[in-house]
């Protein structure tokens, strides 16, 4: 038997990561360079080269695709391209969806009133938590059911690999993974399908990175406000035919500067509390290939459409009770809706908002597809969510009843990237990570930014430019 016990595994993982933290900046790049020099140097002397043979057809793509000078603009095309399709393709199938959903409410409804059964509590059932779930599933499910598939399609065809490829450098200099630019892609679909997409990032340390800035891009739950927004007060002056056109772009202007604060964030987060040297990413293009209808079918309606779906029905219930009772019980003459909006005025006033904004949000943190009309339902006075049937209205009683401006449309869409994710996406960031400190860090570090710009800006604009 030997004299010396052997060392415990702890022991040894904690050696592990002293001697890596000793290593020199670009250690591992160095590695695989060597590696793949090696690999050269055998090729040569084992290949022989009759000539050169003509590009195969993957090849002559990739120069165009993956080049410095048509990659990154493609990739914005693309991604353009999917949002128009995704904002243009959704509204109907959208109206349809709450139009059906609402009319089964009044049937049911009546049924409760005829029934004997009281007010309150045919109001908390139906046009409580029902009307909360029906406004959930009729603004996610047409979105994520265009936007998945196409995704999915990308991905298939064997895309997406280059679009890592393509901004790896930018990554790298933030000390992050390369492909954390697939799990951002995937988190405009779902915040939470693109934090359980980190798992194909295998080190520990650039997965925590790409989990906790995820929530900096845009999901579809957030599409709703920034494409009212944009409509409203971005588009409103073009042509009908050239508005959509206008509203997709600018949605695409604020995923870029959700993509400009996802590079900051994770170079900050690589330099304090997640520490240390963005490993060596090493990618071997797949061939292009033909995208398989069942798969996609399968992956992006079951595996990511109906199981994200499902988390945001399991926190829209609730929210949907709350907001129900917030507008309908009545303190002094005022809902408790009404009151908690006067109390956060001070705040959404110092933030360039209003009190309103903020109870939306707050009451939206299970499913943020429910702000816009929270919103609308305090504004109105109503004692349920409610809705208005076009822009024209809506823009009536944002800016001449109750005082919108240039800054509060600016604000809002700047708070709307940058607030704390949604319920689903809290819970998941738990599940992913088992630690409940990663998660309030995932939670509440979104919010701190998001209070520390809007409150910037408007002392900006108030100062400089008179609002």
């Amino acid at each position: 038997m030997s004299d010396h016990a052997a060392p415990a595994p702890a022991d040894i993982v904690r050696q592990a990561a002293a001697l890596r933290r000793s290593l020199q900046a670009g250690f591992r790049e160095e590695v695989v360079t060597s590696l793949y020099g090696e690999v050269e140097r055998i090729t040569r002397r084992a290949v022989r080269d009759h000539g050169e043979r003509p590009l195969e057809l993957d090849q002559r793509i990739d120069r165009i695709v993956t080049s410095r000078t048509f990659g990154l603009p493609l990739m914005l095309l693309i991604l353009a391209v999917i949002f128009w399709l995704t904002i243009v393709g959704a509204n109907v199938p959208s109206q349809m969806l709450a139009s059906a959903f609402f009319w089964f409410e009044d049937i049911a409804a009546g049924w409760f009133d005829r029934l004997g059964a009281p007010w309150w509590l045919t109001g908390f059932i139906w046009h409580g938590v029902y009307r909360g779930l029906a406004w959930v599933v009729s603004v996610m499910l047409p979105p994520m059911a265009i936007f998945f598939p196409l995704f999915t399609i990308l991905e298939d065809l064997g895309y997406l690999p280059r679009v890592a490829f393509n901004l790896d450098f930018l990554f790298k200099r933030a000390g992050a993974h390369g492909k954390q630019a697939l799990t951002m892609a995937m988190g405009f679909g779902c915040n939470a399908a693109g934090v359980i997409a980190t798992r194909v990032i295998d080190s520990p340390r650039e997965r925590l990175v790409a989990i906790l800035t995820n929530n900096f891009v845009p999901c579809n739950g957030r599409f709703p406000t920034l494409i009212m927004l944009a409509t409203v007060f971005v588009a409103a002056s073009f042509s009908p035919a050239a508005a959509s056109l206008v509203a997709a772009g600018s949605v695409v202007g604020i995923v870029l500067i959700g993509a400009a604060f996802t590079l900051v964030v994770s170079w900050v987060l690589s330099r304090t509390i997640l520490k240390g040297e963005a490993s060596a990413f090493t990618l071997e293009l797949p061939p292009y290939r033909r995208p398989g209808v069942l798969r996609i079918l399968y992956t992006s309606l079951i595996d990511r459409t109906l199981f994200v779906l499902w988390r945001a029905i399991l926190t829209a219930a609730p929210a949907g009770a709350v907001i129900w009772l917030l507008g309908n019980i009545v303190v002094g003459g005022e809902s408790l809706a009404v009151r908690a909006a006067n109390a956060l005025q001070p705040l959404g006033w110092l933030m360039g908002l209003d009190g309103v904004i903020l109870l939306a949000y707050i009451i939206a943190i299970p499913a943020n597809e429910i702000v816009v009309p929270t919103m609308l339902m305090v504004y109105m006075a109503q004692g349920m969510m409610t809705d208005l049937q076009s822009f024209d209205e809506l823009r009536v009683l944002l800016v001449d009843g109750h005082g919108w401006t240039l800054l509060t449309a600016v604000n809002l869409m700047l708070f709307s990237l940058l607030h704390n994710p949604c319920a689903t996406t809290i819970m998941t960031i738990y599940k992913e990570t088992l630690s409940a400190r990663w998660a309030a860090i995932g939670a509440l570090m979104p919010l701190a930014i998001g209070f520390a710009v809007t409150i910037t800006t408007a002392a900006i604009a108030r100062t400089f430019f008179g609002f």
